[in-house]
């Protein structure tokens, strides 16, 4: 999945609304801006392409694309590390440009509600839920040098703290993970990533203790 496809995948979404493109190249511009902040090298447009690949081979699946491709774009458009409420903040301006374009209110509800599961990434009633949050986690299953740059991207965007402070949070949220029945909620992405993932997190923990452990 190119930047452009991503760009178009917006387009044909906000075109089902009877959005002229002057308004939607404003919407894309705002996207965009906060995807490429300088402060941000993982949770990018690049992320959004990503995730946005692993949905399509769900596709099939999926009962309410639409939502999920709003879901997609706006999830992590607020984010900062200093703050605890980046979910909560995308969900607020996610429902305020779906409402201004004419977006149903179930819709909107439901794109809230898959924007504040990404918090916490637990198992969820809803079936499309299940699936945005397990393709949001896909990078955890990658290969190891995939994976590696993700954390080492990760930790730049946590530069403002200190190794001791930034270890012992990462190693939370890791374990945090780690003590899930599953990682990965859907059975095709559990089959895909669930054992990889185990790996990918525990050794990124036995870099946390031990830098000197690995050389890269």
């Amino acid at each position: 999945m190119t930047l452009s496809e991503l760009k178009e995948t917006f387009y044909s979404l906000l075109r089902n609304y009877a959005v002229d493109n002057g308004r939607i190249d404003v919407l894309w511009h705002e996207i965009d801006r906060n995807y490429s902040d300088t402060n941000r090298h993982y949770h990018t447009l690049h992320h959004l392409a990503n995730v946005l690949t692993e949905l399509i081979g769900v596709k099939g699946k999926i009962q309410d694309w639409q939502t999920l491709l709003f879901t997609l774009y706006y999830h992590d458009i607020i984010y900062s590390p200093m703050r605890s409420d980046n979910e909560e903040k995308s969900a607020e301006l996610a429902a305020e440009r779906m409402q201004q374009i004419g977006v149903p209110s179930d819709k909107i509800r439901l794109c809230k509600e898959q924007i504040f599961a990404t918090k916490l990434h637990n198992d969820a009633v809803d079936g499309d839920t299940n699936f945005f949050t397990d393709a949001d986690l896909a990078i955890f299953g990658q290969p190891w040098k995939v994976y590696s740059e993700y954390y080492k991207n990760i930790r730049k965007e946590f530069s403002i703290f200190p190794d001791v402070v930034y270890s012992t949070g990462r190693r939370k949220v890791l374990r945090h993970f780690l003590a899930m029945d599953r990682i990965f909620k859907t059975d095709y992405f559990f089959k895909k990533f669930e054992a990889r993932a185990k790996h990918n997190l525990e050794k990124e923990i036995e870099f946390l203790n031990d830098p000197g452990k690995l050389d890269h």
